[in-house]
Parts: C-alpha cells; sequence; structure tokens
C-alpha cells in the first residue's frame, strides 16, 4: 500500500492553499478531489471580494485569519501577477435610521484593528460615488476583488510544482486509524470506474467545505458529538446589464444571515448584485438546486434602490448562485471558523475545517498556515 506523509480532502480555495503550504514545507502530499477540476462548488460561486476584516467577533479565529489573509493575499496577488483590483468599498447609511447601525459596524472594525479604514461623510461618499443615496459611510481600502480562478490555479500550480499531487474524482468514503501503534490512516478512495484503492497517510486535512461534516462522519471511531450538523444558505446574484455607475464595491448594512444585498464586480468592471440569503431545508450538498429564481429580483431591486434609487426597471438578470457553508441555524450567529485537532478529539495527524464560509477566500492563505501550525 503506497503512502505519503499528507492528504488534504477538498481542492477548493481554502484546500488548494493548504495542500501548496503542506507540499512546500516537504511533506509528500496527495490532494484528493470528488470533482473532475478544482474549485468548482463554492470556490466558483462567491463574490471573489477580498475582504477586510471589518463584521466578525473581535477575537475570533475568523477575524484572525481574515487580517492576517488580507495582507498576505494582497502580497500573493501581487509578487505572483494574479490580477486583482484594489478599489476599496463604500459601508452605506442610506437613510438617518440607519447611523446607529453604521456607528456599530465602525466600533467593530476598530475593535477588530482593521487598517485603512476611515469615516466619510455624505458630501465625501458622493464626490467619490454620486449616484449614491446616503447619509454617512465608512470607506474600506484595503477591500477589492480577486481573479479567484487564477488565483487558485496559482495556488495549483506551486503545490505541483513543490512534488504535490491531485488526484480528481476521487472520493473519500472512509478512514481508518492505523491500530498498531504508529500514526496515520488508511484512506479508502473511490475513482470515477467505480473501483476503490487504499492509501496509508500520516496527516489528514478534511478541506471539504459543505461536505466537511459527511467527511469526518467517515472517520471510524471518531466522536459524533464533535461533528456539526451541516446547514445550507444559498446566495443568489443578478448581473446588471447596463454600465455601472460604481468605481467601488457598495455594502448596505448588513441583514440577518449575510451582509445585504450589496454591489461587487469582476475584473471587467462588470457589476453584480447579492447574495440574498435563501435558507434552504436540505441534508447535504448534493441535493443543492443552484438555479437561480427570477422572481428574486423583484427583492433585488428594492434592495438596491434604498441605495441606488435611480436603477433603471428591467437591467438585472439572474447569474448565479452559492451556498454558504454554515454550521449556525437560521437566526443564530454566524459560527467561528473550527480548525479542529487532536488537542480537541484526540486523533494524532488529524485537522478537520468546519463552517469555513466567507470569509474563506481572503483567508485561505493564512487559514493554510494555521493548520500547518495545528498539525500534531
Amino acid at each position: 500500500m503506497e503512502r505519503v506523509d499528507c492528504v488534504v480532502v477538498g481542492a477548493g480555495v481554502v484546500g488548494l492553499a493548504i495542500a501548496r503550504q503542506m507540499a512546500r514545507s516537504g511533506k509528500e502530499t496527495i490532494l484528493l478531489e470528488r470533482e473532475s477540476s478544482f474549485g468548482t462548488i463554492t470556490s466558483a460561486r462567491n463574490s471573489e471580494v477580498m475582504h477586510a476584516g471589518i463584521y466578525y467577533p473581535t477575537g475570533s479565529l475568523k477575524t484572525e485569519v481574515c487580517l492576517k489573509g488580507n495582507a498576505l493575499l494582497h502580497e500573493y496577488a501581487k509578487s505572483h501577477g494574479v490580477p486583482y483590483n484594489p478599489c476599496g468599498k463604500l459601508i452605506v447609511a442610506s437613510d438617518p435610521t440607519q447611523l446607529e447601525d453604521l456607528e456599530k459596524i465602525w466600533d467593530k472594525a476598530c475593535a477588530n484593528l482593521v487598517p485603512q479604514l476611515s469615516r466619510i461623510t455624505k458630501k465625501q461618499a458622493n464626490a467619490l460615488e454620486p449616484v449614491l443615496r446616503v447619509e454617512e459611510a465608512i470607506l474600506s481600502a484595503s477591500t477589492g476583488v480577486i481573479d479567484s480562478h487564477s488565483y487558485m490555479l496559482s495556488l495549483l500550480g506551486e503545490f505541483e510544482d513543490a512534488g504535490g499531487m491531485i488526484a480528481y474524482q476521487s472520493s473519500l468514503q472512509k478512514t481508518s486509524p492505523i491500530q498498531d501503534g504508529n500514526n496515520g490512516y488508511i484512506l479508502d478512495i473511490a475513482t470515477a470506474d467505480g473501483s476503490v484503492f487504499q492509501l496509508e497517510t500520516k496527516y489528514l486535512i478534511n478541506s471539504a467545505g459543505m461536505s466537511a461534516p459527511k467527511v469526518a462522519q467517515q472517520i471510524l471511531g471518531f466522536k459524533e458529538s464533535l461533528i456539526p450538523k451541516p446547514y445550507f444558505a444559498k446566495g443568489n446574484y443578478f448581473s446588471l446589464s447596463m454600465k455601472s455607475p460604481f468605481a467601488r464595491l457598495i455594502y448596505p448594512i448588513p441583514e440577518p444571515g449575510g451582509l445585504g444585498v450589496h454591489v461587487t464586480m469582476d475584473l471587467g468592471g462588470q457589476a453584480k448584485f447579492g447574495p440574498d440569503v435563501e435558507w434552504l431545508d436540505i441534508e447535504e450538498e448534493s441535493q443543492v438546486d443552484y438555479a437561480v429564481d427570477p422572481l428574486r429580483g423583484n427583492k433585488f431591486y428594492a434592495a438596491i434602490r434604498s441605495y441606488w434609487p435611480d436603477l433603471p426597471d428591467g437591467v438585472l438578470s439572474p447569474a448565479y448562485s452559492g451556498i454558504r457553508a454554515k454550521t449556525s441555524k437560521p437566526g443564530e450567529p454566524a459560527a467561528d471558523f473550527r480548525i479542529d485537532n487532536a488537542q480537541l478529539h484526540g486523533h494524532t495527524g488529524l485537522i478537520n475545517l468546519f463552517a469555513i464560509e466567507s470569509p474563506g477566500l481572503t483567508s485561505s492563505l493564512a487559514i493554510a498556515q494555521e493548520v500547518e501550525a495545528r498539525l500534531i
């Protein structure tokens, strides 16, 4: 049976960053991906925003890796030629009733030590974005957008250059801790032709995103109480069929479950709006219907016109949707990122990553460093 140092499960952006980190630190690493290519699920269905770390609980792991990851991602994009746009964003109080909420966001951002932030007046905001309905705003200069596919392709290239190997259409079926006193795991892996092969590894890193709880359930002897129940919040996006009037990202005051229907853009300047929050009553990711209901656009118009009152009728088209990998129920605060190692579950060489939703893309390089530091 072949033995390697490390197996990473899941070739989304976080899994790719972790696999690159492991391979570059000298570990013989295999990256397992059940799909036919990398980054085709959550990592292909997000806003591509480089978040600043403004909204998350002070002192949380999510805040820590977002702040660190933002700086790392900007530097990575510059040094590796990954297309990105450090355009900045405005968080907008569009009427006087929202000023108190904006103040709370400012206080949270200051407590989180978010860099490159400033408070701006209505006049200053309208000088930057003339069509904006605004009473006051927060300007975040460290927020931007990145070509996530190019970024993942770069991570994959560096992983392979360091000797790593990616196995597509390879699904982990069972994990058996080795019982003879040696550290490690025997993995049963199913391939596209229906065959199953075994692989032995010293380190196993579960970075399967929405499927991470299911992967953890396949580990023999693992405590069920340490595996969170997954919840699925769909986010729908609509594209703008006209030239965008905005040069920056525009974020309204957040709504329960998400950050509100905001304006983002691709690197060509094409504007898109979203995501909204649509909770799904399903048990696993394979049951997701990614189709965007055009009727949801009616609510988008109302939400967008709160800060862009001149939005014309008929200019929004269904674009795409994505799913947030949540472990918190509707109405509950978003769960913190979890990087569970042997100190929690007692399985040497095993790490499970749970609840890695937004800002997972921004945090990916910092998460990879944190995983390596916790690998015991």
